[in-house]
């Protein structure tokens, strides 16, 4: 009986939890692997975000072909892009409006929260219209817009 008691001592005055060192290690690793993960995963972000503004302005896109269908309706390109969810005031196109062509107004706006930017006729598709986004940055006229034309 006294071996068996013993033993009962000796398994209670083992190790029962980690050291000190061998937590801050894992916290280390942890922290390590979070560092590379987290740019990684928000750099993804801004791609699906570049993707759904790509989605909206180009010539298939959900805010052109609502704007093509507002054309084929009233013969003419809006005049601004709210006209696609509110009836214009010139009386002749008001007639022929059969919208809105577009059900929220806040489908208006990119995926960072701005309005898209609109030109009819366009500057660069002077048969049609301009669209775009300003991109992530939000600055107008550099390499990150989002737009329905082609650039060299």
């Amino acid at each position: 009986m006294s071996v068996n008691v013993t033993m009962r001592s000796a398994r209670r005055t083992g190790r029962r939890g980690f050291t000190l060192l061998e937590i801050l290690l894992v916290v280390g690793l942890l922290a390590l692997l979070a560092a590379f993960a987290i740019p990684a995963l928000s750099s993804s972000g801004e791609k699906a975000k570049v993707k759904i503004a790509e989605a909206a302005v180009k010539s298939n896109g959900t805010i052109s072909q609502s704007i093509d269908l507002y054309k084929f309706e009233c013969g003419k390109y809006p005049e601004e892009l709210k006209y696609l969810f509110e009836k214009p005031t010139d009386d002749e196109v008001g007639k022929k409006w059969a919208g809105p062509y577009i059900k929220d107004p806040d489908g208006l706006k990119d995926p960072w929260g701005r309005d898209y930017q609109y030109a009819a006729p366009g500057s660069h598709n002077e048969q049609g219209y301009d669209l775009w986004s300003m991109g992530p940055d939000g600055v107008d006229g550099n390499e990150d817009d989002i737009r329905n034309w082609k650039t060299d």
